[in-house]
């Protein structure tokens, strides 16, 4: 039997062994746990194609806090079981895909009276200013 990095093989690959390395180590930012860079990562939210040129054209500005109220207005919305959420926040409105975590679309103040939402099985207004 042939061996790669103390591993016994029963079989030995076309082409040697020689070659073989180990895979590299996966490194996770400094002084994260992996459990914290994995919850980071669930946690964050998604902005569709179209949601981010809406937010471009209506001159929507989020900051990181602002992104982070919105994901959590998803979890809100995932705990009750909602797969499309309308998430209303100061005077924007973000139509949410509860299941894929990402932002569909966006409404700003000005275009709220105008709008009638569709498809929404859920809403979660946001009240931290």
């Amino acid at each position: 039997m042939s061996e790669v990095e103390g591993v016994k093989l029963p079989f030995v690959p076309i082409g040697g062994v020689d070659g073989l390395t180990s895979a590299p180590q996966i490194k996770t930012p400094q002084g994260k746990s992996f459990d914290e860079v994995l919850r980071g990562e669930l946690d964050r939210i998604k902005f569709s194609h179209h949601a981010q040129t809406r937010l471009e054209s209506r001159n929507i500005q989020l900051s990181d806090e602002d992104v982070k109220q919105i994901a959590d207005a998803v979890d809100q919305a995932s705990q009750k079981g909602s797969q499309d959420s309308l998430v209303i926040m100061k005077n924007l409105a973000f139509v949410v895909n509860v299941k894929n975590r990402t932002v569909v679309t966006a409404v700003d103040g000005d275009n709220l009276n105008k709008n009638i939402f569709t498809n929404i099985d859920s809403a979660v207004l946001i009240n931290k200013q």
